[in-house]
């Protein structure tokens, strides 16, 4: 038996049978979904729609071991928590050129080199949200006026040291927290690289 006959088998995705707006803000949209399963089930799904240009996340790395995070007000934790710079991509924006703008305009920084590391959503069930995560490397000193309400605090940590900042009451954003490990061991990764190459 082959690897692929073990696979577990996903059944038809439901087909979409009414699609309604329920309601609508500046930065929310709320959608209701009457679906039916392959099973004739019917159910009705609400969701909140992502933005239909997409959103980056980025890990700027001023060096190899550090890591730079901004301080913002977090409006629905109503208080301020220690996150990734992160952004909307703007109409007529690729990903790159997303990341290094809100790099610039949030955290006073463009970067010469920024890769894609992961993609992230986040709840999935109830929102159609993706996030870019990028990782930036050679930064340099550029600001740009951002929509910021105040200027956000900047702050370097070393990027080894992620269990320090899980204790703290102020980082616990899941999408950041992903995001860092995954860039953590990316650098782990390239580091052991970089020295079998030397041998």
């Amino acid at each position: 038996m082959s690897v692929s006959d073990t696979s577990p088998r996903y059944p038809q995705k439901p087909r979409i049978l009414a699609r309604e707006s329920v309601a609508r803000s500046r930065l929310f949209h709320v959608e209701s979904l009457d679906l039916r399963f392959s099973n004739g089930e019917e159910r009705q799904f609400e969701r909140l729609t992502g933005a239909e240009n997409g959103a980056v996340m980025i890990v700027a790395m001023p060096d190899p071991e550090h890591v730079l995070l901004i301080r913002e007000y977090a409006a629905g934790y109503e208080d301020y928590v220690l996150t990734l710079p992160k952004g909307l991509v703007d109409p007529g924006e690729d990903v790159v050129t997303a990341a290094n703008r809100e790099l610039m305009e949030e955290c006073g920084f463009g970067a010469h080199r920024i890769e894609p590391l992961v993609e992230l959503s986040l709840a999935p069930n109830y929102m159609r949200h993706r996030m870019q995560v990028m990782i930036a490397f050679d930064l340099y000193p550029k600001r740009l006026p951002g929509d910021e309400p105040e200027p956000l605090i900047v702050e370097t940590h070393p990027i080894d040291d992620l269990p320090a900042l899980l204790l703290r009451d102020d980082f616990h954003e899941a999408r950041a927290i992903a995001a860092l490990y995954i860039a953590r061991d990316r650098m782990r990764d390239e580091k052991r690289q970089s020295s079998a190459d030397l041998l």
